[in-house]
C-alpha cells in the first residue's frame, strides 16, 4: 500500500470569541484545514456560555465536549502533530470536534468535572457512523449527508489532583461516553420499516499523521443498538519534565446478532523541555497546555534561542475481536479491524510563545488479517498490515 507523501494545511481556523455582559461567553471559529486535502470551509466551533452559576458553567452549540486529557488539550500545545490513536477514536464516538452538545462544567484549582448531551456532527457528514469500505484497501469514503434519526449521545469526565506543589502535580482522571442511539444511516426501508442495518456504527483512525487520510485500522460498519466507552487518565508534571497516559476500552451492542465486540487502546508519552520551560495547567479545560513564558525569545544577536521540547511517545489501538488464525476464515462474530502500534520521537521548537516548529518521527507497526476475500482481494486470514516509517515538519502559527 503506497500511502501518501505531500503537504497541506492541517489546521487553518479563524474566528471571533469574547465575553458578553451577565457572565456569557461565545466563540464562532471556522476551519479550512484537512486530513489528506484540505477543506471548503466548515464551523469548527459555535457556541455560548453562560458562567454565572459559579463554578458551573454551561455551554450550548457546537464544540468537543471535554472527554480525556489529550482530548482537552488544545491542538496548539499537543507535543506531536496529531493526537495519540486511541484517545482519537474514543472522543469522536460521541464526542470529538464540531459536536452538538449540551455541557455543564465546572472546575477549580485542583479539580474539573463535566457531563453532556450531544448529538450529531456539523459541518460535515457524522464520519463516525458512515464510513463504508468502497475499495479492496483499507481506503473510505464518507458518504452524503442524511436527513434521518441523528445519532444520540452522552458523555462525562472528572479529573482531581491529589498531589500538588509549588512546581509539580499529579493528575489522576476518569472520563466516559455513551451512544444510545446511532444516527440511521440509511432511513426506512422499502416497506416502511427501518432494517437494523442502518444504525451503526464504524470505528477507525489515521496513523496520528493527517498528509494521508487512509485508515489502516478499521471495524468497518457495526449494525449497533449502544455503544460506550470508559477511559482512565494519568499524568505527572515535575517543573520541565511531563508523563502522561490513558487508557481507553470501548464496547459496541450488535443489533444483528448476540455479540458485544471489545476493543482496547492506550498510550504513553513524556517530553522534557531541554531549555528549562514547563507546561502550564489550565484549570478550566483540566489538562496541560504548554510553556507560560519562554525563557529566552529567540534572539541570536544575544545568543536566545527560544524554547526547546523533547517528546517520545507508544500508543497501541486493537480493533481485533475474535480475528481467528492466520489463513483462516472469520467467525461471525469475528471483527479483524486490525492492531496498530506507533512508537513517535519529536523535537518541537518555540522561538516565540505564537510560533512553533515541530519535527516528528514515526514508527509505524499494522498487524491485520484479511477480514473479506472479495473487498480486500486477498484470501480471507491473509496478513495484510504493514510497518512504515515517516516523518513529517509542522510550521504553527496559534494567538
Amino acid at each position: 500500500r503506497n500511502l501518501k507523501d505531500g503537504d497541506l494545511f492541517r489546521r487553518a481556523r479563524i474566528g471571533v470569541d469574547g465575553t458578553a455582559p451577565g457572565n456569557w461567553e461565545y466563540r464562532f471559529l471556522f476551519d479550512f484545514g484537512g486530513s489528506g486535502v484540505e477543506n471548503a470551509g466548515q464551523l469548527y466551533e459555535g457556541w455560548v456560555q453562560y458562567s454565572g452559576f459559579k463554578p458551573l458553567h454551561i455551554r450550548v452549540g457546537a464544540f468537543a465536549p471535554s472527554l480525556g486529557l489529550e482530548d482537552a488539550n488544545s491542538t496548539s500545545y499537543m507535543p506531536f502533530l496529531d493526537r495519540p490513536s486511541p484517545e482519537d477514536i474514543s472522543r469522536n464516538l460521541a464526542g470529538g470536534d464540531s459536536r452538538t452538545a449540551v455541557q455543564i462544567a465546572g472546575y477549580g484549582p485542583y479539580w474539573f468535572a463535566s457531563a453532556a448531551v450531544t448529538g450529531r456532527t456539523v459541518g460535515a457528514i457524522n464520519t463516525n457512523n458512515v464510513i463504508p469500505i468502497t475499495s479492496t484497501t483499507t481506503s473510505v469514503t464518507v458518504g452524503t449527508a442524511q436527513s434521518y434519526d441523528d445519532q444520540l449521545g452522552f458523555t462525562a469526565r472528572a479529573a482531581y489532583d491529589p498531589l500538588h506543589g509549588k512546581d509539580w502535580r499529579v493528575n489522576l482522571g476518569v472520563h466516559g461516553s455513551y451512544v444510545d442511539r446511532p444516527a440511521n444511516v440509511s432511513g426506512p426501508g422499502t416497506n416502511g420499516a427501518t432494517p437494523i442495518s442502518s444504525y451503526v456504527v464504524a470505528l477507525n483512525g489515521t496513523a496520528e499523521l493527517r498528509v494521508d487520510g487512509t485508515k489502516l485500522v478499521n471495524t468497518g460498519n457495526i449494525p449497533a443498538k449502544h455503544a460506550a466507552t470508559v477511559g482512565a487518565e494519568f499524568a505527572a508534571q515535575k517543573g520541565p519534565f511531563f508523563l502522561g497516559s490513558e487508557y481507553e476500552h470501548i464496547e459496541v451492542t450488535r443489533s444483528d446478532i448476540a455479540s458485544t465486540p471489545e476493543f482496547n487502546g492506550y498510550y504513553v508519552e513524556g517530553t522534557w523541555f531541554l531549555t528549562g520551560e514547563s507546561k502550564t495547567y489550565n484549570p478550566s479545560s483540566g489538562a496541560f497546555d504548554g510553556p507560560g513564558a519562554i525563557n529566552h525569545l529567540f534572539d541570536p544577536k544575544n545568543g536566545a534561542y527560544g524554547a526547546v521540547e523533547l517528546a517520545l511517545r507508544w500508543s497501541d489501538m486493537d480493533f481485533n475481536y475474535h480475528q481467528g488464525d492466520l489463513g483462516a476464515a472469520p467467525s461471525t462474530t469475528a471483527i479483524r479491524g486490525g492492531e496498530q502500534q506507533i512508537f513517535s520521537a519529536g523535537l518541537n521548537w518555540y522561538p516565540t510563545p505564537v510560533v512553533r516548529f515541530m519535527l516528528d518521527y514515526q514508527h509505524v507497526r499494522i498487524d491485520r488479517l484479511s477480514p473479506s476475500a472479495s473487498a480486500y482481494a486477498t484470501p480471507a486470514g491473509a496478513q495484510i498490515g504493514q510497518s512504515y516509517n515517516a516523518v513529517a515538519l509542522r510550521s504553527q502559527v496559534a494567538f
